[in-house]
């Protein structure tokens, strides 16, 4: 009873008005861009090896952009698995900001799912290559894309790790330790790179295979330094996340993968079609997918910006919902998707107004070989610049009702959106109406739009839905 009248008196009495939103915007800004930078510095990981890569050549950048959208594909199945972690921990930070079992419960089961889900994901790897080939890409280009492949998989184990550990400090609102791990890590991974892609300082030149190795161990130093953090830190340690990590929570589990598994499928059906993309460009020729590669790249990083927002914006959904705060589950909503759609906003006038200048960080413009490819890539930014705003708005979208914990509808939508009506457009567009690598483009910016739109209209809808469910009001 003295629970029921604690959680009514919250929401009956809630903390209205111009200064509560204000407060939002700096809380939700104070947890969201730590996260949007750790995004960041994630994926320059990886595009710190496209851009030493490309410098080997197109057919390298060619290669390693196969082998990149595979990779990318388990990652960000397994990703959205273990994104469920976050909200979990929110919902139960938010019930009682003092949990602490609870707490360690679902980052244990984090752990566990990343070690299992990383199993099929290296079978899959270790094949790249021979997936390649069956799919109809280049033969050579299959087999170097697969020797990138069977190094680089293996840091896909400790990068799940780290997500998890960063799930859980950023729960915590404390997600400026993931970003310094993220920094050393990619120093280290640019380092690792230079030394062995070129053979300098008297090490090998292993080429796209020395980038796969030193992305591999730039994303154990990842995890290391996470946990360390965790282990060693006074407001992280009394959670003891990794005492008696043997031990079964099956139902913590279950809950966990109930809730995930929709995640994942929702990310997979986002990227399979952007693979599928980068497999047609593949098959229309080699210039259309090394400039695909370098739009790609730079859409994929002002992506991060909505991405790392959204981190934050499912946490504070969720404690908001946890609290039966129903005025703070508005904000924190409706500010994230703000701050996410002003973002993409000056990404989509930047691939505007300087596109060449953008093209010239991942290909040698003023190499003649290269003519075609970056001809192709300012043409792609043109097309990247249009669906920034619908990008944004299907990531941010999901975010909010994902700190609802509704995670199913958001899937069925991204596969209509992606499945349903993105694909078909860009294989009738590029081959039907021949209008070839923009034809790709255009399909890819109907499907996000689609799914953005029905996202943000069932966040609307929320009440109505039932998916914001607090005790009524005690007389």
């Amino acid at each position: 009873m003295t629970q029921l009248s604690s959680l009514a008196t919250s929401t009956s009495s809630p903390d209205r008005g111009f200064p509560a939103w204000r407060r939002e915007l700096r809380a939700t800004s104070a947890l969201g861009w730590p996260l949007v930078l750790t995004t960041l510095a994630q994926m320059a990981i990886t595009v710190t090896d496209v851009i030493f890569i490309g410098r080997l050549g197109s057919q390298s950048l060619a290669a390693g952009t196969l082998a990149t959208n595979l990779y990318t594909l388990v990652m960000l199945f397994s990703l959205g698995l273990l994104t469920a972690v976050s909200p979990m921990i929110a919902r139960e930070l938010g019930k009682n900001r003092f949990a602490v079992r609870e707490v360690r419960r679902t980052v244990r089961q984090g752990l566990w799912s990343a070690i299992i889900v990383f199993i099929p994901c290296a079978l899959l790897l270790w094949n790249g290559g021979a997936v390649l080939r069956a799919i109809g890409e280049p033969p050579e280009l299959a087999r170097l894309a697969g020797s990138y492949l069977r190094v680089f998989m293996w840091g896909l184990l400790p990068f799940l790790g780290y997500l998890v550990l960063r799930s859980f400090v950023s729960a915590l609102e404390r997600p400026q330790w993931a970003f310094g791990a993220a920094v050393a890590a990619i120093l280290f991974n640019i380092l690792g790179n230079w030394l062995l892609v070129f053979g300098n300082l008297g090490f090998p030149r292993l080429e796209m295979i020395g980038s796969g190795l030193a992305s591999t161990i730039a994303n154990i130093v990842l995890f290391t330094t996470m946990a360390v953090v965790v282990l060693r830190d006074r407001r992280f340690r009394r959670y003891h996340l990794f005492g008696f990590f043997w031990r079964a929570d099956w139902p913590r589990f279950r809950a966990l993968w109930r809730l995930g598994l929709p995640i994942a499928a929702l990310s997979t059906f986002e990227i399979s079609v952007f693979n599928a993309a980068a497999f047609m460009m593949g098959w229309l020729g080699e210039a259309e997918l090394a400039a695909h590669a370098v739009a790609i790249q730079l859409a994929g990083i002002t992506f991060m910006v909505p991405v790392g927002l959204s981190q934050a914006v499912t946490v504070r959904v969720g404690r908001a919902h946890g609290a039966g705060d129903k005025d703070g589950v508005t904000r924190a909503g409706w500010i994230g998707i703000g701050l996410g759609m002003a973002a993409m906003a000056i990404a989509a006038m930047l691939m505007t107004v300087m596109p060449v200048t953008l093209v010239s960080v991942f290909l040698d413009i003023h190499n003649p070989l290269n003519a075609r490819a970056v001809e192709l890539a300012v043409t792609f930014l043109a097309f990247a610049a249009l669906f920034q705003l619908a990008d944004g708005g299907q990531v941010l979208g999901a975010a909010v009702l994902r700190g609802l914990h509704d995670t199913r509808v958001p899937m069925i939508y991204a596969i209509v959106g992606y499945w349903f009506i993105g694909l078909p457009l860009c294989v009738g567009l590029a081959f039907g109406a021949g209008l070839g690598g923009a034809g790709i483009w255009m399909g890819l910016a109907v499907g996000l739009a689609t799914v953005a739109t029905l996202m943000i209209v069932r966040w609307t809808r929320r009440e109505r839905l039932g998916l914001v469910r607090f005790p009524r009001p005690v007389p």
